[in-house]
């Protein structure tokens, strides 16, 4: 296999997976709702007004809490896990392939070095 052919089956299944894996989970209850009105157009003009009178700025402001957060994480596994498990089953690649109409429209993904760096091979605390 050429690395052009590897490059662009990676793409495919990491759209593919963000489509079918990532979004239409609880990320999308963070994507609903009102948003805010911004004149600068960096929402450093966006403040919160929360239950205890504290008035913070919308750059500091969590939009979800740890038990959001973990649940997000645990749906967002099982959906990996269960793509992995399910990713010989006809049926089910007949699937993906309708789901990759719709993730196939989006921009091809880019080589993220960030991420890369930020893993420390051989470290004995992963994560931190």
């Amino acid at each position: 296999m050429n690395p052009g052919d590897k490059d662009q089956i990676a793409a495919s299944l990491a759209k593919v997976m963000a489509m079918m894996c990532v979004r239409n989970t609880g990320l999308e209850a963070l994507h609903a709702g009102t948003v805010p009105a911004t004149r600068t157009g960096d929402y450093s003009d966006v403040f919160v007004l929360d239950a205890d009178g504290r008035r913070i700025p919308w750059s500091e402001v969590s939009h979800l809490d740890d038990d959001q957060m973990r649940d997000l994480m645990r749906e967002i596994v099982n959906r990996l896990y269960t793509f992995h498990v399910n990713c010989d089953d006809p049926e089910f690649l007949h699937r993906a392939d309708r789901w990759m109409t719709v993730a196939g429209k989006w921009d091809e993904p880019e080589l993220d070095r960030k991420f890369l760096g930020g893993i420390s091979y051989g470290s004995d605390n992963p994560g931190k």
